[in-house]
C-alpha cells in the first residue's frame, strides 16, 4: 500500500476531505532480523541484527484533546481510544496495549504528548520473530514525541536510542515481558545494506557493511503460533539470572553474563549444579564469542566462515538453550541441504517465528521450493518466505 494509498484509508476512517490530505504526517520503523547473537541481549552481551524493509508505518493527524485513537489497516472495526491521563486502564486490551504503553512511559519520561488519531499499516509478519512489536513500539514513540515536541515548541532532534529505550521500557513494564533492547534498537538506528554490531552492556556499537554480493537474505516463516513464546521467555531469562547469580561466587564484579568470559566459564562452570541452568548459561557465553568471530569474518569478506557460525549458533539454540522446535529444526535441516545455502539458523526468540539462511542468489528459488514442500510434508502446513533487503531504521516519510 502507498503512503497515498494509507493517507486516503486514513481519510475513509478518522474523516475529513481531500483537502486534509496535505495535513497529514506518515511515519515508518522496520522490523528487524539477527544475523547472529541470540538471546545475549537480555544477558548483557553483543548481537548482530539488521533492519529489514518490512515495517510498521502509520498515518497520523493531532486532535484537539488529549485521547488517542488508535487504529490499523488489517482490523476492520477496530479502534482503541484512550485519555492519555487513564492508560493503566489499558494494560490487558488485545490490540493496542503496546502504542499506549509506549505513550505511558513517554509520559514518565517527562514528554508533554497530545492526542491524535493514528492509523497503522504493518507489513512485519506479526508472530514471526522479525520484531513487528518493536516496530509498532518505536514508530508509535517516534510519533508520539515528534508531535509532542512541537506541540510545546520543542525544536531539538529526537534521540533514537532514546526511544528504543522507552520502546523497551514499555514491553517490560506495560505489557510484562522482559525482553532486551535489541529488537528495539535495531528498529531505531538501522541502516540500509548494514547490520549493527551492538554491546547491550552499554548500547556501543558499529555499523558493519553487510557486503554478501551474489547472496539473498531469504527469512523462512514457521507459521507456528507461539503461544508459550513469552512464558517460555521469561523463564529462560531467568535461568540466565540464576546461573549469573552462582558464577559470582568465584566472579563477584560479573554484573551480567556478557562480561563473563568463555575461559572463566570453563573454570567455574560447576558451580552451577543444576545441568538445565548451566546448559542455558553456556549457550550464552559461546555465543556471545561466536557474534565476535562472526563479525570478524565478515569484515575479512569470509561470508562461509559467517556462515557456519550461523550454523553452529542454531544448534546451541537447539540442544543447550532449548528454543527451536520441530518446526524451526525442519526449516533448518532442508535449507542446509540446497547448494548455495552457506548458513541457516533460527531468529527471535524462537518456539515457531523465522529462520534466516543466506542463500546464493541463483539458488533462491529451489531453496523456496524445496524447502516449502519438504516442510508441508513433514509439519503439515505451508511455510512462508521472504526476500527482504536490509533498510533504514525510524523515521518521518515526507
Amino acid at each position: 500500500m502507498t503512503v497515498q494509498e494509507l493517507k486516503q484509508r486514513f481519510i475513509e476512517i478518522y474523516g475529513g476531505d481531500e483537502s486534509g490530505l496535505a495535513g497529514l504526517r506518515v511515519f515508518s520503523s522496520p522490523g528487524r532480523v539477527n544475523l547472529i547473537g541470540e538471546h545475549t541481549d537480555y544477558n548483557g552481551g553483543f548481537v548482530f541484527p539488521a533492519a529489514l524493509t518490512l515495517a510498521s508505518t502509520v498515518v497520523v493527524r493531532r486532535r484537539n484533546d488529549r485521547r488517542i485513537s488508535l487504529t490499523a489497516t488489517d482490523l476492520p472495526g477496530v479502534m482503541v481510544t484512550a485519555s492519555l491521563d487513564e492508560l493503566d486502564k489499558f494494560r490487558s486490551i488485545k490490540w493496542g496495549n503496546y502504542q499506549l504503553g509506549v505513550a505511558d512511559e513517554l509520559q514518565k519520561a517527562g514528554y508533554k504528548l497530545i492526542g491524535c488519531d493514528i492509523l497503522f499499516h504493518d507489513t512485519v509478519p506479526l508472530g514471526s520473530g522479525l520484531s513487528s512489536s518493536a516496530a509498532i513500539e518505536v514508530v508509535t514513540a517516534l510519533t508520539l514525541a515528534t508531535l509532542g515536541n512541537e506541540a510545546s515548541s520543542i525544536s531539538k532532534e529526537i534521540d533514537m536510542v532514546e526511544m528504543a529505550k522507552i520502546s523497551q521500557l514499555a514491553e517490560n513494564n506495560f505489557i510484562g515481558v522482559k525482553c532486551g533492547i535489541m529488537d528495539q534498537f535495531a528498529s531505531a538506528m538501522g541502516k540500509a545494506d548494514n547490520a549493527i554490531f551492538l554491546n547491550c552492556r552499554d548500547l556501543s556499537y558499529n555499523y558493519v557493511p553487510l557486503d554478501i554480493k551474489g547472496f539473498k537474505i531469504v527469512l523462512s516463516n514457521t507459521k507456528k503460533k507461539r503461544s508459550l513464546a513469552a512464558v517460555k521467555y521469561n523463564e529462560r531469562r531467568a535461568e540466565c539470572e540464576a546461573g549469573l547469580e552462582l558464577l559470582k561466587q568465584a566472579l563477584p564484579e560479573a554484573s551480567c553474563l556478557g562480561e563473563i568470559s568463555r575461559k572463566q566459564f570453563e573454570a567455574h562452570k560447576l558451580l552451577i549444579k543444576d545441568e538445565v541452568v548451566r546448559k542455558r548459561v553456556e549457550h550464552v557465553i559461546c555465543e556471545d564469542d561466536r557474534v565476535l568471530l562472526s563479525v570478524e569474518a565478515l569484515k575479512q569478506g569470509d561470508i562461509k566462515k559467517f556462515g557456519e557460525y550461523m550454523n553452529q549458533s542454531h544448534d546451541s539454540l537447539k540442544y543447550l538453550y532449548e528454543v527451536t522446535g520441530e518446526e524451526l529444526d525442519t526449516l533448518v535441516e532442508e535449507a542446509v541441504k540446497i547448494d548455495g545455502v552457506i548458513g541457516s539458523r533460527m531468529t527471535g526468540a524462537g518456539f515457531g517465528g523465522c529462520t534466516v539462511s543466506i542463500v546464493a542468489e541463483d539458488s533462491v528459488e529451489r531453496f523456496i521450493n524445496e524447502v516449502g514442500e519438504a516442510y508441508f510434508k513433514r509439519i503439515g502446513h505451508n511455510a512462508e518466505f521472504y526476500v527482504s533487503d536490509i533498510g533504514d531504521g525510524g523515521r518521518e516519510i515526507k
